[in-house]
C-alpha cells in the first residue's frame, strides 16, 4: 500500500467529494423552502390562501384569471358590505359620520330592487308565454 491513489480511487473519491457537494446544496437548498399546512373546515378560505401566494410570489393573474375572478370579487365584496350593515342596525350601531345613512339607505333600496328584479325574472321566466292566459 503505497502514498498514492489508483486512478479508480481518484475516480471515487472526485465523485464521493461531488456527491457531498451535491447533499449540501441541497440541504441549504431544502432550508429555505417554506411548508404550510392549512387546515381549515370547508369554505373556509385555504384556497385563497394558495391563490393569494401565487398572486404574489409568481407570475399573478392571467387575463382569463381577470375575467374569471372579477364577477366573484364584486360579489364577495357586495354580500360582505352587507352582511356588515344588516349587523349593525340588528346590533343598534350608528354610523361615526350621520352623511353615512343616506348612502345605506341607498345601498338597501339598490339591494331590494336587485333582488325583487331576480325575483322577478326568476317568476317571468316560469310563465307560459303562449295566449292562452294560463300561468
Amino acid at each position: 500500500m503505497g502514498c498514492t491513489m489508483s486512478a479508480e480511487e481518484r475516480a471515487a473519491l472526485e465523485r464521493s467529494r461531488q456527491i457531498e457537494k451535491n447533499l449540501k446544496e441541497d440541504g441549504l437548498q431544502a432550508a429555505k423552502d417554506i411548508k404550510l399546512l392549512l387546515l381549515g373546515a370547508g369554505e373556509s378560505g385555504k384556497s385563497t390562501i394558495v391563490k393569494q401566494m401565487k398572486i404574489i410570489h409568481e407570475s399573478g393573474f392571467t387575463a382569463e384569471d381577470y375575467k374569471q375572478y372579477k364577477p366573484v370579487v364584486y360579489s364577495n365584496t357586495i354580500q360582505s358590505m352587507v352582511a356588515i350593515l344588516r349587523a349593525m342596525g340588528t346590533l343598534n350601531i350608528a354610523f361615526g359620520n350621520p352623511e353615512r345613512e343616506v348612502a345605506f339607505k341607498l345601498i338597501m333600496h339598490s339591494l331590494y330592487l336587485f333582488i325583487f328584479n331576480m325575483d322577478f325574472v326568476r317568476v317571468s321566466s316560469h310563465v307560459d308565454t303562449n295566449n292562452s292566459g294560463e300561468h
